[in-house]
């Protein structure tokens, strides 16, 4: 049975773990899938790729109102889908071939991992190791939830959505989080009748509750949105699918000629028998980490999705990176900081957020005060004809300080940065607003105008 220094469950952030200061070391790379993770292969790079070639073919619907007359000839989705995979499946590949090939002191074992005991691991190879310290970071997948028959209909997932063969003409969304809003987008795009089912009253709730109202009513005008609707069953019809659902107003179906199921993610815990390695889990599966991404097991770290309360490519980057930290310097452990995480909707329109939600301040009993400012308020927002897109802020109204900012309109993702700096670094609403030059006429007006606008004491 060979033993290894370090073993490194997953090739997502985890991959970045073993450097040169490790060269020394004895390390196993152990991965079920395709390398690279997520965000690589089927998240966030993938369906940004998507989303950039959906605004395209969505413009020329949008020029009328400018006094441009435009329109979209066609939509070629195997050209579409080719760009995307052909540049992502090479730097999946290169990436393995990498660590398989050219680092001397790794082994890569290529199959399902499971834990035996806190120190041992099935390899999935037929090859079992054990190893002095071992990080976990194997991600998470898809959630299918309990409805009756979903499994014999037929259905994608956001792993496999994007590698259709053609482009459907109908497609039903269960979902109304920002995996099912940001594939609404892009279909909707491409000429896709788009219906999308949530289960609660708005889409994205887990936004500021003024964001998801807007949000809301604007993509009411551009898809199928059934609200407060709960999915009974699925079933395989000669053109696709089709779904019985309860609703406001009783029962009723849906029919489509593919189905996505984008309800969210679950940590992979279970495929790993994680608690064969007594390691503590949340309620929701999730591996329980302090403030260091140690577990409940001194040895065995974990980051990403598979431990954090965000599922969020840059904070899986941020935890690898005090992983490989405290892995070299055990005597001088770094923590993770999550005061501050971000977050963008690549919808349209987009939306993007930082700390606190009005609801959040209130139900912490925080004292708070909010500013909105309309992107038609700017001039930039004129140029842009934006009637629906705002900023709002949330401050604390002694300090000056941000406690939250949520955006949503034309590149919100952009133009949230500098309030994110500024709650990084401890930046006050008024040095912000009036301690530098604003470009004008430009969109981060639309933040100086905010933060001008805070009814600070």
């Amino acid at each position: 049975m060979r033993h290894f220094d370090l073993v490194i469950i997953g090739t997502g952030s985890g991959n970045s773990i073993p450097n040169d200061s490790m060269a020394d070391w004895n390390i196993a790379i152990l991965e079920k899938g395709t390398f690279g993770g997520t965000c690589l292969n089927v998240g966030c790079i993938p369906t940004k790729m998507f989303v950039h070639t959906a605004d395209q073919a969505a413009a020329p619907a949008n020029a009328k109102k400018l006094g441009v007359d435009a329109h979209l000839d066609a939509v070629h989705w195997p050209q579409i889908r080719d760009r995307v995979f052909g540049r992502i499946d090479p730097i999946a590949e290169g990436g393995r071939n990498w660590r398989a090939n050219e680092n001397a002191n790794v082994t890569v074992y290529e199959g399902t991992a499971k834990f035996i005991d806190a120190h041992t691991i099935d390899t999935g190879t037929g090859e079992t190791i054990t190893a002095d310290r071992i990080v976990v970071a194997a991600g998470s997948r898809p959630t299918v939830p309990e409805i009756a028959d979903i499994e014999t209909t037929g259905f994608h997932t956001s792993d496999t959505i994007m590698r259709l063969d053609e482009l459907p003409e109908s497609l039903i969304i269960l979902g109304s989080g920002f995996i099912a809003s940001e594939f609404a987008h892009v279909f909707s795009s491409f000429g896709v009748k788009v219906t999308m089912i949530a289960r609660s009253n708005l889409l994205l709730r887990h936004e500021d509750l003024e964001i998801a109202e807007r949000f809301t009513d604007v993509v009411k005008h551009k898809w199928d949105v059934r609200l407060q609707r709960k999915t009974i069953r699925a079933e395989k019809t000669e053109t696709g699918v089709r779904l019985h659902m309860e609703g406001p107003d009783g029962a009723e179906t849906v029919e489509a000629a593919q189905l996505l199921v984008a309800v969210g993610r679950q940590a992979n815990t279970d495929l790993l028998d994680a608690g064969k390695a007594g390691l503590e889990l949340h309620d929701d599966g999730r591996i329980k980490v302090d403030e260091f991404q140690r577990t409940s097991q001194p040895h065995i770290l974990a980051l990403g999705d598979i431990s954090s309360d965000y599922q969020l490519k840059h904070v899986a980057n941020h935890e690898a990176k005090v992983v490989q930290h405290n892995l070299l310097n055990p005597d001088e452990p770094k923590a993770s900081d999550h005061r501050f995480v971000p977050a963008a909707v690549f919808s349209s329109p987009q939306i993007a957020s930082v700390g606190l939600t009005e609801e959040q301040a209130k139900a912490k009993g925080i004292r708070y005060v909010t500013s909105s400012q309309a992107y038609a308020s700017i001039a930039y927002g004129w140029a842009m004809e934006d009637t629906t897109g705002f900023a709002k802020l949330i401050a604390d109204p002694a300090t000056g300080q941000l406690l939250g900012a949520h955006i949503i309109g034309p590149q919100a993702s952009t133009v949230i940065q500098p309030l994110i700096q500024a709650m990084s670094f401890g930046l006050d609403a008024k040095s912000m607003a009036r301690g530098q030059y604003w470009i004008h006429p430009a969109m981060p007006e639309l933040v100086e105008n905010a933060l001008l606008n805070l009814p600070l004491d």
